[in-house]
């Protein structure tokens, strides 16, 4: 059974037109109705098709309904019930999970003899049961449309079926004309109809045709609907690789073809469409020949080479579709269907370029976009700091990433050998904030620690030094104080944020340093003004605003602090200062509004745990580690304070650039380190989609509760063993390259030694333990082996013309051993090695003399890993807090697996 049209098909062909594809007099049953897809696409569809659907099928849910806002469908159990309730359909639709579709399509063919038409949405269906379905349709005398598809459409009928196209307000995309649109691509059927409407040409009737193998209404059958339809003047073929739907096409109207996916000719596999394969002659340049000649051109369409026929056009971009089109139907004599709406010339509705002077053809100036899109787009602009989506991030981040071929860590896209050349003060800012500091910032973030690291009489210090006295480890000490640090002790300051964000953000604010904004306008209540400033003086507070004069620190918010008289709070300064810091990154969308109030609470936490590494008897009431309070308020970097509270004494230059880069390059060892999974589970335990619940101070305890020994004082293990090697060397000064010391003879020395050692051991059925310092498993296998971290920090210090012996005698070592035959090859020396020798270079002169024993030398190790650290897991809470979702760091129980 076949209808005769414009060419004999050997197959049942119902549809004579393209103007009976869609129409009014359809009405339309939904399977799987209630679907996810489904759910949110049909009630679009029932509204702008008038009322189509007379009722959907949801087995075990009859008697529910899917609200429109035509009213309520029915949904029933099964075809056959809807049928007997009164509703007739003659056009069904499938949403059914890929197993359940063909007995779909039975049920609908078996039960229901007015059934014309079938779209099937779903993807993936198998090839076998496509067959039968064919074969069910076919003798039953059903156009199926689809699978894999996104329905049909008829912009004149004002009617869709089955999926999305024209999105969620299909009026905007379907406008009525005299093009007909025939797509493999389901969303792009609607951006090529968007397309057209630019150079001023409409649609009649589209169809999405879905790409898996077997194709129901395919391109031969379209050819023979477009000729029998009066109102199509011209058509547009959208198609991919795979097939011989296009081969020969009968097209008797104008047409632009435009065939993509000659990259796929390449592959041995289906990738995206299910039919979309190259391979036996039906390839995408095969099938721009097929259409070339049918069209009677050699050569493609493009802007620059407009080679078209008054048959058609062959592209290869969807956006040289309309300019194809009116070039063509010009030879044919005939005009657009309107004026052109707009054109694809690239017009940013919304742009950021994030702080940087662009070139005039880059800097793009930004158009009002269309309603509703402007109004969209205005609340974005008003929205103060950017929204994360929710994710999986289980061994996953969206702040930090190690190369493994590098083993170099990157935080927020910046190598942590970069992050070394920055002080401490502008890192920690960084990790927050995801921009490093000017010198006013730094001045302010440097305040802020000062004001908070010494704790003489805070329960914090005597929670630390508890645990300290017990016998723990510099971690455990830490976390000790952190935990009492909760949240009702940064309440108030976060309170005074969320207060200046309100009223800055409507006083049209820009620069927090501009201290020449009229701040005259903002009004606070009673209530509200007695969060910044008392009665009676603050002592912390009024230290926090005399050094800020002091170092000429520039902020609006401090000077509205001072113009509301009173005595300023330390809450108050110290959320006008992480305001200051946070109010340009917040206004450029790179952090969100949660990261900003969170950021008083990262603040008062780092400041005292930097204190807390500290014993009690260095925190006095006017003192810290022997320096006066105001002058640490007042000079002091913060670089320079955790130098001082690690290693007791103060900085000169290089010393304090040593730790910097020390610092630096402990940031962070990517999100799948120990330290990183502790901070992500504490944040994802408490429930990142409730940043009210989440503490901090908590999700910092999980960090430090997840370092050791082992990670968190490798460094140390490279120390030992340099003690080891130059405990009778009479070394005064490190840093000196006239040190007189003969590093090969020490190396050679020590690798015949080893070499000794190594073969007794194996003797003994043993191995001697690895050299620290040396060798890594990822940079091996050369003639001469880099750790290339270690390299970069060999040129940064060469630059600065700096000598460190126990580096030297690291390289000479690593040479020794391959020339005493201990290695195949010359090993790396990696960064452990750099970690200790930079800190043993600090530490050498008071270890010489006495003063530090080997056990403060490993705690000094351990805390400045912390101290780094502290950093990067600061940035992995907050981005765990913005992004995450609850309990996601759990293994999936698909991987769980039981060892007995």
């Amino acid at each position: 059974m076949y209808k005769q049209g414009v060419g004999d098909f050997p197959y049942f062909v119902g549809i004579p037109s393209l103007a009976e594809i869609a129409t009014r007099e359809d009405r339309v049953c939904v399977l799987n109705i209630l679907g996810g897809e489904s759910s949110e696409v049909t009630p679009v569809s029932h509204l702008y098709s008038g009322g189509n659907i007379a009722f959907g099928t949801s087995p075990g849910k009859r008697g529910q309904v899917l609200e429109t806002a035509l009213g309520a469908v029915p949904v029933f159990n099964s075809v056959r019930e809807g049928l007997a309730a009164g509703h007739r359909f003659n056009t069904g639709v499938v949403y059914l999970p890929p197993a359940g579709v063909r007995d779909g399509v039975a049920e609908l063919i078996r039960v229901n003899p007015e059934l014309k038409k079938i779209v099937i949405v779903t993807e993936k269906s198998s090839v076998h049961d496509a067959r039968e379905i064919r074969a069910m349709a076919q003798q039953s005398g059903i156009d199926i449309f689809g699978a894999n598809c996104l329905g049909v459409a008829d912009s004149w009928n004002r009617v869709r079926i089955g999926g999305a196209l024209g999105g969620d307000h299909p009026e905007e995309a379907l406008i009525p004309g005299s093009v007909a649109l025939y797509s493999n691509s389901g969303n792009f059927t609607t951006t090529i109809a968007q397309y057209l409407a630019t150079a001023g040409w409409g649609t009649t009737t589209l169809i999405s045709s879905g790409k898996d193998v077997y194709i129901h209404f395919a391109a031969p059958e379209f050819a023979y609907a477009l000729a029998n339809d009066a109102r199509s003047k011209a058509a547009v073929l959208y198609v991919e690789p795979g097939g011989y739907y296009e081969h020969a096409l009968k097209l008797t109207k104008p047409t632009v073809a435009c065939v993509v996916g000659r990259w796929k000719a390449k592959l041995t596999r289906a990738v995206g469409h299910a039919g979309a394969m190259g391979g036996s002659g039906d390839s995408a340049e095969a099938k721009e020949h097929w259409f070339m000649d049918a069209f009677g051109v050699d050569e493609l369409f493009s802007p620059d080479n407009p080679v078209c026929s008054a048959k058609g056009a062959v592209v290869t971009n969807i956006a040289h579709i309309p300019l194809a089109l009116s070039a063509v139907m010009r030879l044919n004599g005939i005009e657009p269907d309107f004026a052109p709406r707009g054109s694809l010339a690239l017009k940013p509705w919304f742009g950021n370029a994030q702080g940087l002077d662009l070139p005039p053809d880059l800097a793009l100036p930004v158009v009002e976009a269309p309603g509703p899109y402007n109004a969209q787009i205005a609340a974005l602009a008003r929205q103060i700091g950017r929204s994360f989506p929710r994710q999986p991030m289980k061994d996953a981040s969206g702040v930090s990433q190690m190369d493994p071929k590098t083993q170099i860590t990157r935080l927020h896209g910046v190598s942590v050998l970069e992050a070394a050349r920055q002080p401490l003060e502008s890192n920690l800012c960084f990790a927050l904030l995801r921009e490093h500091n000017g010198p006013n910032d730094n001045a302010l973030i440097s305040v802020a620690l000062a004001a908070y690291v010494n704790l003489h009489g805070d329960p914090m210090l005597a929670a630390a030094e508890a645990a300290r006295e017990a016998g723990n480890a510099p971690n455990a000490v830490l976390a000790a104080a952190a935990s009492i640090l909760g949240p009702k002790r940064v309440e108030t300051a976060r309170a005074v944020v969320d207060l200046l964000i309100a009223r800055f953000s409507d006083a049209g604010l820009q620069d927090a340093r501009d201290e020449d904004f009229d701040c005259r306008g903002l009004v606070l209540s009673d209530a509200e003004r007695a969060r910044f400033v008392g009665e009676r003086p603050d002592a912390r507070g009024e230290a926090m605003m005399a050094a800020l004069e002091a170092r000429g620190a520039r902020s609006v918010f401090l000077k509205f602090i001072r113009h509301l008289g009173g005595y300023p709070s330390a809450d108050a300064v110290l959320a006008a200062i992480a305001m200051t810091l946070a109010w340009g990154p917040l206004a450029r969308k790179r952090i969100s509004l949660e990261s900003a109030r969170g950021l008083p609470w990262y603040l008062k936490l780092y400041g005292a745990l930097i204190g807390a590494s500290a014993p009690a008897a260095r925190h006095e009431a006017r003192a810290f580690c022997g320096v006066p309070q105001q002058e640490l308020l007042s000079r002091w970097t913060a670089n320079e304070i955790a130098y001082l509270t690690l290693l007791g004494e103060r900085p000169d230059a290089e010393r304090l650039f040593a730790f910097q880069v020390l610092v630096g390059i402990l940031l962070s060892n990517g999100p799948g380190s120990i330290s990183a999974q502790g901070a992500k589970g504490a944040v994802s335990a408490d429930g990142p989609q409730t940043p009210a619940r989440v503490q901090i101070n908590k999700a910092m305890v999980g960090f430090l509760t997840h370092t050791g020994y082992s990670h968190g004082g490798a460094g140390y293990e490279a120390i030992t063993f340099l003690v080891e090697q130059f405990r009778n060397s009479h070394l005064s000064d490190p840093g000196d390259p006239a040190h007189g010391l003969d590093l090969g003879a020490m190396a050679h020395a020590y690798a015949e030694r080893y070499a000794a050692e190594k073969a007794a051991a194996r003797e003994l059925g043993g191995e001697r333990r690895a050299i620290a310092g040396i060798n890594h498993p990822v940079f091996k296998d050369k003639p001469v082996n880099l750790d290339p971290r270690e390299a970069y920090l060999v040129e940064l210090f060469r630059e600065r013309g700096e000598h460190n012996v126990f580096h030297d005698y690291y390289h000479a070592l690593t040479r020794a051993l391959f020339e005493a035959g201990v290695t195949r090859n010359v090993f790396c020396v990696n960064i452990d090695a750099v970690i200790g020798a930079l800190l043993l270079k600090m530490l050498w002169p008071r270890y010489q003399r006495g003063a530090l024993g080997e056990h403060d030398l490993e705690s000094a190790a351990f805390t400045l890993f912390l101290y780094g650290r502290m950093i990067g897991c600061a940035a992995e809470i907050d981005d765990h807090l913005n992004r995450g979702r609850n309990m996601d760091t759990r293994t999936a129980a698909s991987a769980l697996r039981f060892v007995s």
